[in-house]
């Protein structure tokens, strides 16, 4: 069995409780009115409102094909990055011996080293889970783009509402993806020490929360600027 320490299994705690409680906070609490997804939810609204509008819905199926696009990298990345993780297996020793070399570094077996990776692999995995899925419901927002009907229609406006909430569930799966790449990021200062992992949770918290609900973006979409 791995020999983790007392301040190994404080690190993962700490950053699992960073993140599923920054999760729940930006996601569900009542200042999501004012982050930046709930700006964008209300511009994808009026986005499908205005598409309503065109007889030739182009620019909708170009805007919606480059949000395809950038989720597609994220997707395609993720698989990249498995597989690398895969193959940092079976370099363990060599791995091992790199990052003992550093300053400072925490003295480690070959089962917590590979523990660590896995625990990578497993948020790659999450990660490319929400990507594929923010894919799919994409392709399904693109599908009721063509499908919406005449603005004169009776159910117009609830196509255009109906549009508009697949576009925010796939923006919802996209960034909770987003948000595992940057705590498998903290997750790497792990391999050299723990309080490392601790500092960079709590550090990738802070980057997340500035940009949800602190950043110039926001002040933007809000119009104070």
């Amino acid at each position: 069995m791995p020999e983790f320490t007392l301040l190994d299994i404080a690190a993962v705690s700490w950053a699992f409780i960073w993140w599923v409680g920054y999760t729940i906070f930006a996601d569900a609490s009542s200042r999501r009115r004012n982050s930046i997804s709930a700006h964008m939810a209300r511009n994808r609204h009026r986005w499908m409102e205005q598409m309503l509008q065109r007889n030739l819905r182009m620019v909708d199926t170009s805007i919606a094909g480059n949000l395809i696009t950038g989720i597609s990298f994220f997707s395609s990345t993720t698989i990249l990055v498995l597989i690398g993780l895969i193959a940092l297996l079976g370099y363990t020793e060599k791995a091992i011996q790199t990052v003992s070399a550093l300053p400072f570094a925490v003295e480690t077996t070959a089962a917590v080293w590979e523990c660590k990776v896995v625990l990578l692999i497993l948020i790659f995995i999450y990660a490319f889970f929400k990507f594929t899925w923010a894919f799919r419901l994409s392709n399904y927002c693109s599908i009721l783009i063509g499908a919406a009907p005449d603005p004169s229609a009776p159910d117009a406006a609830r196509a255009a509402a109906r549009a508009s909430r697949m576009s925010m569930m796939s923006a919802h799966n996209f960034n909770r993806g987003i948000r595992a790449y940057f705590f498998a990021l903290s997750a790497l200062a792990w391999f050299y020490h723990p309080v490392a992992f601790i500092i960079g949770a709590a550090w990738v918290t802070l980057v997340l929360y500035n940009r949800e609900f602190r950043s110039h973006a926001l002040d933007i979409l809000a119009g104070h600027h």
